[in-house]
């Protein structure tokens, strides 16, 4: 049994006593729980060893800016010792899903997944829909399935091909003829006598074997009585066997997956612009059923495998109904504690349960549809007006700004060592990103390597426009960079008097990680941080990250079509025939590079001279 206890000095002191709290705090496996001033729970933790764990937050250097801010939250920590890790792993779980403390990953659908349920009925069992497994039904179980919509999909398969029945018994006991159902060949009419009870039992334990993925089983029987009908002289039963075997192919041949069978539950995880998405596959029999999408809120300061973790412990022991755990769980990277998990699920699995990354064949292709559907969902989620609208709510908030900005530009620069140079400008408006207005600037005649200089040219060329009538005038301009960059844009305005456009730096911050960004104000030269779950912070990486991408793909267009022009282009006297034969000759520029002049010149129609230019060219001498 747990036990429960808390510092008694604690109680007596205003600021949290994190020495005298540690000597006295068993090293024995157990969860910890943080609470604030007012009593509200702020984080939720395990530990193998608590007082090594709890100690760790309390180091003098190398903690992470969040975590410092849940340490300076602290008044007082209550700890629950468990008889072993994995009790204190499913004990933290149920306490997050209770508590629900702001600094720890929340899952925020807790809907409980749709079964398909064979009914307990002695003679003719139903086939139904049901949202949840409870101990009540007394029948089969099957799922869970992802989705309603794919329930639905399996339950009018199993209808078109076995004919079982989904009414409810009280509609079927007070039946004296067939229903629409039967008319429409959707069931056999169980309910009047029209099929036996060992017949419509065959049609049961197909449709069952059926969503265990036993598909060629079900097809050998089939076809087998097919033949023992078509023996007997049984020609309308033949008939309708075949019907059903032309189903099930039919069945097979839309599976987008068909190969491996086995239960596995497939976790890819997509994260960007402060936004985690975790999609979950779940295939059954072989089958993949569908995909449920999360986006769980975190607030820590935490890496993949970390957050990887976190998902999995409340996807698992976290919910208010059991979960059925698979066989195997397929990730994309391997969580924290993978074997502490691996432990915990076995235990409540009451079968070994493993946790792999490394697969082949349909399970790599699994994983590989988890992390495409992972990023798609995650886009999608980014680019929706609701997304998009509470953000821009957040955002004016934070700025003071009289209006919601319906139009905000942004600007970064990309070059290589300084060759090459691109600005982007990406524009969002009350939709999301508007990329028709995305615009990218060569940068000429600065000194390589020169980013003010940029910064100052693409300002310049795109507002001297707005200032002369030409284009659209942003409600806010975000400069991707600290002051430095700022202070030009500032200059450029001012010089252009434009006084009126608020004007926002954003720089990465001294770790350079996503949340710990500075903002900086153009009109006011204040430096501040935002919450690193802000609705406005998450917008503003969001079009950072946009800009940052669009001016790379803009450099690296322009750094490859200058490295597609052949280096003998520029060289006088040598035309599209000659560079033909001296490619043809020496295979490509790189053995031209290692010629010497006299071996150039054995080319038809290369000169002694004319060798030397290309020599010199090649060499730039």
């Amino acid at each position: 049994m747990p036990t429960r206890f808390e510092s008694d000095e604690q109680q007596a002191v205003t600021e949290f006593d994190s020495k005298a709290f540690l000597k006295q705090l068993t090293e024995r496996p157990g969860v910890y729980r943080m609470f604030d001033q007012g009593g509200q729970v702020l984080y939720v933790g395990k530990a193998r060893n608590l007082r090594k764990r709890v100690a760790s937050y309390f180091r003098k250097t190398g903690l992470a800016p969040k975590t410092e801010a849940l340490v300076s939250r602290i008044q007082h920590i209550e700890v629950t010792i468990t008889g072993s890790e994995t009790e204190a792993l499913l004990l933290e779980q149920n306490l997050i899903k209770s508590l629900r403390p702001p600094y720890n990953i929340l899952l925020r659908d807790d809907k409980s997944y749709p079964y398909i349920y064979i009914s307990s009925h002695s003679d003719y069992p139903s086939l139904t829909f049901r949202r949840g497994r409870t101990r009540k039904g007394q029948g089969t179980w099957f799922g869970p399935f992802p989705s309603s919509g794919a329930v639905k999909e399996s339950l009018n398969i199993l209808q078109k091909v076995f004919k079982i029945r989904s009414c409810n018994e009280s509609y079927f006991r007070n039946r004296n003829r067939p229903c629409l159902q039967y008319q429409i060949n959707r069931c056999t009419a169980p309910c009047v006598g029209f099929i036996s009870p060992e017949d419509y039992q065959e049609d049961i334990r197909h449709a069952a074997m059926f969503l265990e993925g036993k598909n060629p089983a079900i097809l050998r029987d089939l076809m087998a009585s097919m033949e023992q009908a078509a023996g007997d002289l049984e020609f309308e039963k033949a008939a309708a066997y075949r019907d059903q075997i032309n189903h099930l192919r039919h069945v097979q041949e839309q599976q987008s997956v068909d190969g491996e069978g086995g239960d596995a539950d497939v976790v890819a995880m997509a994260q960007e612009a402060g936004v985690v998405c975790v999609v979950v596959i779940i295939v059954r029999g072989g089958r993949v059923l569908g995909t449920k999408d999360y986006f769980p809120r975190f607030s820590l300061e935490q890496n993949e495998g970390e957050l990887l973790s976190a998902f999995l412990g409340q996807f698992y022991f976290g919910g208010d109904t059991r979960r059925e755990i698979p066989k195997d769980i397929l990730v994309t990277e391997p969580p924290d504690e993978a074997d502490l998990l691996m432990q915990a699920l076995t235990e409540n699995a009451g079968r070994d349960t493993r946790i792999r990354q490394n697969v082949r064949g349909e399970r790599r292709k699994w994983l590989e549809l988890a992390q495409n559907n992972a990023r798609q969902t995650l886009q999608s989620h980014l680019a929706s007006k609701e997304t998009v609208y509470r953000r821009l709510l957040a955002l004016k908030d934070l700025l003071s700004l009289t209006e919601t900005p319906s139009r905000m530009e942004c600007f970064d620069i990309s070059h290589s060592h300084g060759e090459n140079t691109v600005a982007s400008c990406v524009v969002f408006d009350e939709n999301g990103p508007l990329k028709s207005d995305y615009r990218l600037y060569n940068i000429e005649d600065i000194t390589a390597g020169d980013d003010y200089a940029a910064m100052r040219q693409v300002l310049t060329r795109r507002y001297k426009r707005l200032v002369n009538g030409e284009g659209k005038r942003p409600d806010l301009v975000f400069i991707d960079g600290g002051k430095g960059q700022l202070n030009i844009a500032r200059e450029v305005f001012e010089s252009l008097g434009i006084t009126d456009i608020p004007l926002i730096g954003v720089a990465k911050g001294v770790t350079r990680r996503a949340g710990m960004e500075q903002l900086i104000d153009a009109l006011t030269d204040r430096v501040f941080r935002v919450p690193a779950d802000s609705p406005a912070l998450h917008l503003i990486q969001h079009i950072r990250d946009e800009s940052h991408r669009f001016a790379i793909t803009g450099h690296r267009a322009r750094r490859d079509k200058k490295r597609r022009q052949s280096t003998l282009e520029g060289i006088e006297g040598v035309g599209p025939k000659r560079r033909r034969e001296l490619i043809r000759y020496f295979g490509g520029i790189q053995d031209l590079r290692k010629a010497g002049i006299d071996e150039i010149t054995k080319v038809q129609g290369i000169s002694k001279s004319l060798a030397e230019a290309i020599y010199a060219a090649l060499h730039d001498e």
